[in-house]
């Protein structure tokens, strides 16, 4: 991780979920809190290089864990903590035997950016980055380590772009790379407020670059000012 920051310099990394440590049964053995080793490293390393930082870590919690986002600005502040609402229990998976969910979706403001978290499974859950816009965000970071499988690739490329057109907003997706326990399929991106993809890492490990230009996001939003045409609203449909 700091040798990514090291080599390109940003305002904002994005790293995958599980960052601590990649899925399996012994997750609830090297979980920590937020004040442990591995967040407090992560925010003096944002502090060393002036780099605001998303990752994804595990926190104990009761009998399980807590699959959490953390987002800490380049001062090295603690900004937001989100813990994956929508839990993996698909495809033969059962993340709910170890994993307790979260409840409440979570803005952070990072790096001068309103950032709406996602984690993995969450994005097939649209209303959850509606909530987000509603919420104020101005960019999508979802981190990932995404079960590989039949046409698994090509729902997370497709509902990666689906959120960001939906919502005419940048989105940040990073995920891990194929690894032997079925987990990552990797094609980290960068995906504009029209949906095009102006990075992708494709299937290997990789550090990229990109800018989020927030011109853009006023251009399109203008041209498709889809989110001032909606019908409902969250509240509606909860209501």
């Amino acid at each position: 991780m700091r040798e990514a920051l090291a080599s390109t310099p940003a305002d904002l990394a994005v790293f995958p979920e599980a960052t601590l440590s990649r899925f399996g049964r012994h997750i609830g053995d090297v979980a920590e809190p937020l004040d442990g080793p591995f967040v407090t490293g992560l925010q003096e390393a944002a502090r060393e290089f002036g780099t605001a930082v998303v990752a994804g870590v595990w926190e104990p919690d009761g009998g399980r864990v807590a699959n959490t986002a953390v987002a800490i600005d380049a001062d090295g502040t603690l900004k937001g903590t989100y813990r994956k609402i929508h839990l993996f229990d698909s495809f033969g998976s059962r993340e709910s035997e170890f994993v307790s969910p979260g409840s409440e979706p979570v803005v952070a403001e990072v790096a001068g950016l309103r950032v709406g978290l996602i984690t993995c499974y969450d994005v097939r859950f649209p209303e959850l980055a509606r909530a987000l816009v509603d919420r104020g965000a101005e960019v999508f970071a979802v981190i990932a380590a995404w079960a590989s499988g039949p046409l698994k690739e090509d729902h997370w490329t497709t509902m990666v772009r689906a959120r960001a057109i939906e919502n005419t907003t940048w989105t940040i997706a990073v995920g891990q790379p194929p690894h032997h326990d079925g987990f990552g399929v990797g094609h980290s991106m960068l995906v504009d407020p029209m949906g095009v993809v102006t990075r992708d890492l494709g299937p290997a490990p990789g550090v990229a670059t990109g800018v989020i230009d927030e011109a853009r996001a006023e251009a399109v939003r203008t041209a498709v000012p889809s989110l001032q045409h909606r019908r409902f609203t969250i509240a509606d449909i909860a209501g």
